[in-house]
């Protein structure tokens, strides 16, 4: 009767682990075909037209800038805050990239709700050559840069377009030329539409972008640009 009981026992134990590898290898096939229709829809993306949100800023000087006058050029939008180092640490790589006939820089001072005033007077004393926005306290504001462009959770960040209007960077720290360069550079050799030119991403022919207005019911809500696929390049 003992030796029945054992034998029911081993029995009924080799039935639970095959229901166990079964029900395994179900979930298994499962995220394999979630895989599979990840995969597809992501190729079936990219020959979709561009949706970038024309962002629209107002610098220091009172002149609005928005994304699109700057079609055919790289775009580089930092946010910085008054009382980030780093973020000066920065500003003169900042400025040189900026003197480039092919590239933009634009930033964005952000922060919790500083006067507009200390923020520009910040801007000015450190020598910024290029744009300089002040977005105040407006993180909630459906319309503020970070919204417009993609998150910030720590200063300085940075996000990177090309010529095209697409988000191809994210950089969370400090911006280093060097990278930006050899990124430029590796960018027109995978992309036939820079492959005119010499040099680091000489301006070439811009495919049709199709922009949302900021602030749009109907505009694709800004997500950080690491999640972009591998068009997008974190460091």
């Amino acid at each position: 009767m003992k030796l029945r009981f054992l034998a029911d026992n081993a029995s009924h134990g080799r039935a639970k682990r095959c229901e166990m590898r079964i029900q395994l290898m179900k979930k298994l096939l499962g995220i394999l075909l979630i895989g599979v229709a990840f995969l597809a829809s992501t190729a079936r993306a990219a020959d979709e037209p561009v949706k970038a949100i024309n962002f629209q800023f107002t610098d220091i000087g009172g002149k609005a800038i928005q994304l699109s006058d700057f079609k055919g050029k790289w775009v580089l939008v930092n946010f910085w805050a008054p009382w980030c180092p780093l973020c000066w640490v920065e500003v003169p790589t900042l400025n040189e990239l900026n003197k480039r006939h092919d590239f933009v820089v634009i930033g964005v001072g952000l922060d919790y709700g500083p006067d507009e005033g200390v923020v520009g007077e910040t801007a000015r004393r450190h020598n910024i050559e290029f744009h300089a926005v002040i977005a105040g306290g407006a993180r909630r504001n459906p319309d503020s840069p970070f919204r417009q462009v993609g998150p910030v959770d720590f200063y300085p960040t940075s996000y990177l377009y090309d010529p095209n209007g697409e988000i191809v960077m994210f950089i969370p720290g400090q911006v280093r030329m060097s990278r930006i360069i050899a990124f430029m550079d590796e960018h027109k050799k995978k992309n036939s539409q820079f492959a005119d030119g010499k040099g680091g991403a000489q301006p070439s022919p811009i495919k049709e972008v199709t922009y949302s207005k900021p602030g749009s019911p109907s505009s694709p809500k800004a997500t950080p640009a690491s999640k972009k696929g591998a068009r997008t390049v974190t460091y």
